[in-house]
C-alpha cells in the first residue's frame, strides 16, 4: 500500500508533495468512492506493467488518470497513508507539466520542532491552515523531477524554505529522518518512463 501510494503521488507532483488543500464549496460532491475505486484499478494495472521484464520501447504501454480520480483515490483508500495533520489533499493537473495541490496543514507540530526568530514566518503561522502548491513535474527516462513555482499560506505567498521545512517534517520517516528535498530528482516506480501531465489529467507512460 506505501508503494502504491508513493506511486499515485509521483505520478502527479512527486513522492515529495502529498499536496494540502483548502475545501471549497462542492468538492466534496467531485470526490467520489468510484472514482478512488476506478484510480485504484489503474493503479493496480500499473504496477502489473512495471513487474514485466519485456522491453516496452517498440510499444509503450500508457495509462491515463485524471486529478478528480487521484485526490478521490488518497481520500478514500489512502487516507491511514497520508500523514497525520494533512486534511483534504487535492491534487491538480494543470496543462503543459505543471502541478498543483492544495489542504489543510496542521503547522502548530512543524512550528514546535525548534526555536523561531522574529524572521521566521512559521513563528506566526498557527493552527490548521490552507496550504497550496503549483510547479513543474519534469520526468525523462524513468527521473522525475519537481520545479516548485509558487506556494501559499492563507493566500499568502510563502518562501521556498517554509514549503521544505513542511514536506522534510511531514515526509520523514524512521528511514530517512530528513524527510525529502524537493531539489533532488527522483527515480519513477514500476519502470514508468515518463509522465505526460495535460489539463485534468495526466498520462503515464511504461
Amino acid at each position: 500500500m506505501v508503494h502504491r501510494l508513493r506511486l499515485a503521488v509521483v505520478i502527479v507532483l512527486s513522492a515529495i508533495l502529498v499536496a494540502p488543500i483548502s475545501a471549497l464549496v462542492g468538492a466534496q460532491d467531485r470526490f467520489t468512492r468510484q472514482l478512488g475505486d476506478r484510480f485504484q484499478s489503474k493503479l493496480v494495472r500499473i504496477v502489473e506493467l512495471g513487474k514485466t521484464a519485456r522491453a516496452r520501447a517498440s510499444s509503450p504501454a500508457s495509462t491515463q488518470l485524471t486529478d478528480a480520480e487521484i485526490t478521490a483515490y488518497l481520500r478514500f483508500h489512502a487516507r491511514d497513508q497520508v500523514p497525520v495533520g494533512i486534511i483534504e489533499p487535492e491534487l491538480k493537473a494543470l496543462g503543459e507539466g505543471r502541478v498543483g495541490g492544495s489542504a489543510i496543514v496542521d503547522l502548530d507540530a512543524v512550528r514546535a520542532q525548534k526555536q523561531r526568530g522574529w524572521l521566521d514566518p512559521l513563528a506566526y503561522l498557527t493552527g490548521r491552515l490552507p496550504l497550496t502548491v503549483s510547479g513543474v513535474l519534469i520526468t525523462q527516462d524513468g527521473i522525475g523531477r519537481f520545479q516548485l513555482e509558487s506556494a501559499a499560506i492563507s493566500g499568502v505567498t510563502v518562501p521556498k524554505t517554509v514549503l521544505q521545512e513542511l514536506l522534510s517534517f511531514y515526509s520523514r520517516t524512521p528511514e530517512d529522518p530528513d524527510g525529502i528535498n524537493m531539489d533532488d530528482p527522483f527515480e519513477l516506480p514500476s519502470r514508468i518512463r515518463e509522465i505526460r501531465v495535460g489539463k485534468g489529467d495526466a498520462i503515464v507512460i511504461q
